[in-house]
């Protein structure tokens, strides 16, 4: 193999890989999006009806909610981790800002963090083992009244 046959498949291939990123990045965001839920938050205020998309494989919680440019009010995604643990999440390439529910497996949060700075590479830690986290829109915390303590019901913690 010469250099310069070296040097074009090399180009090809990065070629190949920025329009495959580029590709990712353009898609809708449903594209290759599991399932859409309702899942339910009892507050002291009330009830709280928030529809859902799941993150529930590797790839899915990976991707979470990056690329997208919006998060309409009273939607979100719900990551399972399956069992409780210590969970480390952060915002690259996550370019709205967003309120982190922590979820024991018993379905009573644990912890939140609100107003995650978008982009940022800074660790945002569970504090504590959980099973799952809610990703909702930012502010939507503090507008509804969701607390440490308050009852997550869905089918991921036996309701």
């Amino acid at each position: 193999m010469t250099l310069a046959s070296f040097a074009a498949g090399w180009r090809a291939h990065a070629l190949w890989l920025v329009l495959a990123c580029a590709a990712l990045a353009l898609q809708p965001a449903t594209a290759g999006a599991a399932s859409f839920e309702k899942l339910t938050i009892v507050t002291k205020a009330g009830p709280l009806s928030i529809d859902i998309e799941m993150a529930v494989t590797p790839a899915e919680r990976s991707k979470g909610l990056m690329y997208r440019a919006e998060l309409a009010a009273n939607t979100g995604m719900l990551f399972d981790f399956g069992v409780d643990q210590p969970v480390y999440m952060w915002m690259k390439n996550t370019y709205i800002p967003l309120d982190m529910v922590f979820i024991r497996s018993d379905g009573r949060v644990a912890s939140i963090t609100t107003d995650t700075v978008p982009l940022s590479t800074a660790t945002i830690s569970s504090g504590v083992p959980v099973k799952a986290v809610l990703e909702l829109p930012a502010g939507t915390v503090r507008a509804k009244g969701i607390a440490v303590g308050d009852r997550v019901e869905h089918r991921l913690f036996g309701g």
